[in-house]
């Protein structure tokens, strides 16, 4: 048995931080300053994880070679089993020419790359974070970008960036309900309390994205769009998890956001559009079987920009359609329950550790939920994708083994980054960083966003982060005398920042648009909106501690 031991080096929080942080600021150093690949740069982080675990902590060799065997297992099932699938998806799509007809069908909206941009990575994203989280928002919403024409890179850090604003209620509020159970505070508290600090990033997010594709220019003359969707995306979400249901807050937001752009585009569109140019970026993979002269035929009608008939816009749409109605489905209660019914709760082997109270930690129970995870919900979909598109057989697994091929050193970049974060949990490493976070007294209110923020970079999850420190946040705040209710939903409003620059993360959205290896590039892209997102989100935080926006606080 392994007891955590949270100060080993000198009974002192502050040193021995010092040492729990070496494997992260090792890993970030590689990836963005080295611009190592972060398949390798992951691999390197874990070994420093195993080697403070086993000489600074104390936890032996066979236990802290097992947390890292568990938390690459959770990497592979159910992370990248979701995004595999998603990008399967998407290469059906490419494979049979539907995605041309999808980026003509949006160019009638508008053909506009930066409200594009805003339409499919914040709105539509929004509504996949709703309904699975765990990285696909990323995985479709780059793909579709790079397919509609940004740069490869534009494309995946637009898709990081505009994963924040719903990451705390994504997965059908998942986040806030794991907070609600880890610190016994009612749910629909937090959820109101949440949805009083996310919409404020809603409200600047739009804007960022189409800084990001099209710089200053790109804001002056397209921002009615970005106000008017992070407008209705700020309000719907406030009113959703306020006074209507927290389950259903992204959802609302996300399709009454995307309404408020389309409306709008029926008075008014920008002055010079930022048309994406024939010839431009093509998705990763593309292309027929040339052996195929019949299916040929048809991906090169669907190439070329004749007028699509109504039947290939409608099979363009159908997939996305089809993920949404699988995954909203699998939400009723009983089928829900049904799916949960075959899931196998597995004690680690190996794994015997105690927190410092002597009490068992849940993390080394592995859920093996084989039919209903995300990750099946999307295999499902892209079968019945593959029979929309009229693809057969041969078709559809060529597409599979191209996107294995594709997302290979993605999935070693996750399960080594998953392993790392098993180990730092296990060991003790991450609750000393957020033991010595919590010692700040009343400053706690200030840096508690940040203790969020630092649980999902490290996790890559908002949920993961809330189960690490809700608990410890509403101690601290107690402890500060502040209110438990702001601090524990402030773990989750900034830990959605920490979602853009987690390796996870990185890997899922490089990977998404071909550029494995270059997750240092993207890196650097988001890594300075992440933090001054998060400043801001402090500063928030900070405000509503105070007595002169008390009254923003939830039971205040």
């Amino acid at each position: 048995m392994y007891t955590q031991v949270f100060d080993p080096v000198g009974d002192s929080l502050g040193l021995s931080s010092i040492f729990a942080a070496l494997p992260l600021l090792i890993l970030f150093v590689l990836i963005g300053v080295v611009r190592m690949a972060a398949q390798w740069a992951a691999l390197i982080g874990l070994s420093v994880a195993l080697l403070v675990a086993i000489v600074i902590y104390g936890m032996p060799l066979g236990q802290s070679l097992d947390s890292g065997l568990e938390g690459a297992a959770f990497g592979l099932f159910p992370i990248m089993w979701i995004v595999v699938n998603a990008i399967w998806i998407y290469t059906m799509t490419v494979e049979s020419g539907h995605f041309n007809v999808l980026r003509r069908s949006f160019a009638s909206i508008s053909n506009d790359q930066r409200i594009q941009a805003v339409i499919i990575a914040f709105c539509f994203g929004a509504l996949i974070e709703a309904l699975a989280g765990f990285g696909t928002p990323v995985a479709i919403s780059a793909v579709m970008l790079l397919a509609l024409g940004l740069q490869p890179i534009k494309a995946a850090s637009v898709a990081l960036v505009a994963n924040t604003a719903p990451v705390a209620f994504g997965a059908i509020a998942i986040p806030i309900i794991t907070l609600a159970g880890v610190t016994e505070l009612p749910k629909d508290d937090l959820g109101a309390m949440v949805g009083r600090q996310t919409p404020l990033l809603a409200l600047i997010v739009p804007l960022i994205l189409i800084g990001m594709v099209d710089g200053k220019r790109g804001i002056r003359q397209t921002w009615p769009a970005a106000v008017a969707g992070g407008f209705t995306f700020a309000l719907s979400q406030f009113i959703c998890s306020n006074y209507v249901s927290v389950e259903l807050t992204d959802v609302v937001a996300s399709l009454l956001s995307a309404a408020a752009i389309v409306a709008l585009l029926q008075v008014w569109q920008p002055s010079e559009p930022l048309i994406w140019k024939q010839g431009g970026p093509r998705p990763a993979i593309a292309g027929a079987a040339e052996e195929d002269a019949k299916f040929e035929a048809m991906v090169h009608r669907r190439s070329d920009a004749t007028h699509d008939t109504r039947l290939d816009i409608i099979e363009a749409y159908a997939p996305y359609g089809i993920i949404i109605a699988v995954l909203a489905i699998a939400q009723i209660g009983f089928i829900k329950d049904a799916l949960a019914g075959p899931t196998q709760l597995l004690d680690w082997p190996g794994l015997n550790i105690r927190n410092p109270a002597g009490e068992p930690i849940s993390s080394t129970t592995y859920a093996f939920n084989w039919l209903g995870a995300t990750g099946t919900l999307m295999f499902i979909s892209g079968v019945l994708t593959a029979i929309a598109l009229r693809l057969d057989p041969r078709h559809a697994l060529r597409a599979y083994a191209a996107t294995l091929k594709q997302l290979k050193w993605a999935i070693v970049t996750v399960a080594a980054v998953l392993g790392l974060a098993y180990v730092m949990n296990q060991s003790g490493q991450t609750a000393t960083l957020g033991l010595w976070l919590a010692g700040a007294g009343s400053a706690f209110a200030f840096l508690s966003a940040g203790l969020g923020w630092l649980g999902v970079a490290i996790t890559g999850s908002d949920t993961s982060s809330n189960a690490l420190f809700g608990a410890l946040q509403v101690t601290a705040a107690k402890n500060a005398d502040l209110s438990p209710t702001l601090m524990a939903a402030a773990n989750s409003s900034g830990g959605v920042l920490g979602k853009m620059i987690s390796p996870q993360n990185l890997a899922i959205g490089a990977a998404a648009v071909g550029l494995a290896g270059k997750e240092g590039d993207v890196f650097r892209r988001v890594l300075g909106w992440s933090l001054v997102l998060l400043v801001a989100m402090c500063v928030i935080v900070l405000l509503q501690s105070t007595g002169l926006f008390d009254w923003m606080v939830v039971g205040e």
